[in-house]
């Protein structure tokens, strides 16, 4: 399984982007995809995560109410968007899968799969 991260860049306090994780290659592997986030120095962080069957989602509560996670079957992609974003939301972020569907394993060990990250910069 190969997932490809992009639409990261630099927004200013209060903007929106919106990432997209395409996935390929043996995508019946990839029951569940979640995002990540990685700031310099630490350790790398759960978003939040789709089950692609059935759109079941979970989501850190540092972003709830702001980020939305989505999935487009048909292109075997998943979309986050992300709303208000602050300078702390300011982090490479990484799109992962696995097989295993419980969305709430929120560990970066449950994770098979990574994409390469994308950056997202938020200037205030």
């Amino acid at each position: 399984v190969q997932l490809q991260a992009c639409g990261g860049g630099l927004v200013q306090a209060g903007g929106s982007l919106r990432l997209s994780c395409a996935v390929s290659g043996g995508t019946y592997s990839a029951g569940v995809v979640g995002w990540f986030r990685q700031v310099p120095g630490k350790e790398r962080e759960f978003v939040v995560a789709i089950r692609r069957t059935d759109g079941y989602t979970y989501y850190a509560d540092s972003v709830k109410g702001r980020c939305t996670i989505s999935r487009d079957n048909a292109k075997n992609t998943v979309y986050l968007q992300m709303n208000s974003l602050q300078p702390e939301d300011t982090a490479v972020y990484y799109c992962a899968a696995r097989t295993n569907t419980i969305v709430s394993n929120i560990a970066n060990s449950e994770y098979k799969y990574w994409g390469q990250g994308t950056l997202v910069t938020v200037s205030s």
